[in-house]
């Protein structure tokens, strides 16, 4: 769980003195404005411990229920552990402050019935709740506009570095139809790799424009590159996945399971006596994938820009992190699998 830091000192240090000030003047004041100097002290002291508690409790409410259903298809979840929590906390608050404070404590014979105390202890709560929530909603609000500003960014460099590198795409899908009508019927081995091939351009026109996936899209156009490489490294390069039926319908950013195969075979040697094998595997909600080591001898230093390009674009869409591990003999790479 992720610490919820909150800046709130000055509005803690202004608000739990006026609310203990107005919630009199408000809920009481014939009462209030008619005692003497010793008795407004009892009213004041204790309205102010009374809010004082009611403020810090419900403060830590709210940072624990933040912290227990951070995302934001847990809302309804929230909001009723919190309503729940902060009810039965200022009912707690509002026996200990009357009946024990100044009761026993004040001597105070005249108390105010329970049901009144009660509902006027709901009024800092409800203020409490209020401001928490107002300042906490501005800020996720905020972040998501400049989650969706960096995305749209992102996206539109991509697209830019997409069209640096290839051809036009009508250009290329006339070739394709051209090169399929020029292979003999017979050659079927031919005619699949082209379907393939059309089928991996297809996709990543398609997916260039999408944030996110559904996984089952993406272990499809898996299939097709997959295919694609296999025709190259033949049973020198070895593919295995284990994904849950279920996780097909999460989701993922487009092409980051391409981008990840395409890495492992662009840096590691594939020979028939050193076979590269890579495995898909679902571990809760992240799907790692990871290769066999055995990294080329070249003088050729990686530029990492794919993973690099992977990691910012998993930090715009959620808080869980891309993780990577790298050993003598393997690497893995984690991504999220996203709701």
């Amino acid at each position: 769980m992720e610490p919820v830091v909150l800046n709130d000192r000055k509005a803690r240090l202004i608000g739990i003195p006026l609310l203990s000030l107005f919630i009199p003047l408000i809920t009481h004041s014939d009462v209030f404005l008619a005692v003497d100097v010793n008795g407004i002290f009892h009213w004041l002291s204790t309205c102010f411990l009374n809010t004082f508690l009611l403020w810090e409790g419900n403060r830590y409410i709210f940072i624990k229920s933040r912290q227990f259903f951070p995302q934001y298809n847990q809302t309804t979840q929230r909001l009723v552990y919190q309503t729940l929590a902060s009810i039965a906390y200022t009912l707690l608050t509002t026996i200990v402050v009357d009946y024990f404070f100044c009761n026993q404590l004040l001597g105070w014979e005249e108390r105010t019935p329970f049901l009144i105390g009660f509902r006027i202890s709901l009024i800092p709560t409800l203020v409490v709740t209020l401001i928490y929530e107002s300042v906490f909603f501005f800020q996720a609000w905020q972040k998501n506009v400049k989650k969706t500003e960096s995305l749209a960014r992102e996206n539109v460099q991509s697209q830019l570095e997409a069209l640096k590198n290839q051809l036009d795409p009508h250009f290329l899908f006339n070739s394709m139809n051209t090169l399929a009508a020029l292979i003999d019927d017979e050659n079927a081995p031919a005619q699949k790799y082209l379907d393939q091939l059309s089928d991996v351009y297809r996709y990543v026109l398609v997916s260039r424009e999408k944030s996110t996936v559904t996984l089952e899209e993406e272990m499809a156009f898996l299939d097709a590159y997959i295919y694609l490489n296999k025709t190259r490294f033949r049973e020198n390069l070895l593919v295995e996945a284990q994904v849950d039926e279920a996780a097909y319908q999460k989701q993922v950013a487009p092409l980051s399971l391409q981008m990840l195969l395409e890495n492992a075979i662009k840096h590691n040697i594939i020979s028939k006596e050193n076979p590269l094998t890579i495995k898909i595997l679902q571990e809760n909600n992240y799907l790692s994938v990871a290769n066999n080591l055995q990294e080329k001898k070249t003088f050729e230093k990686s530029t990492k820009v794919g993973l690099q390009n992977i990691i910012n674009r998993y930090r715009l869409l959620t808080d869980q992190q891309v993780e990577i591990h790298k050993s003598e003999w393997n690497f893995t790479v984690r991504i999220p699998l996203l709701p």
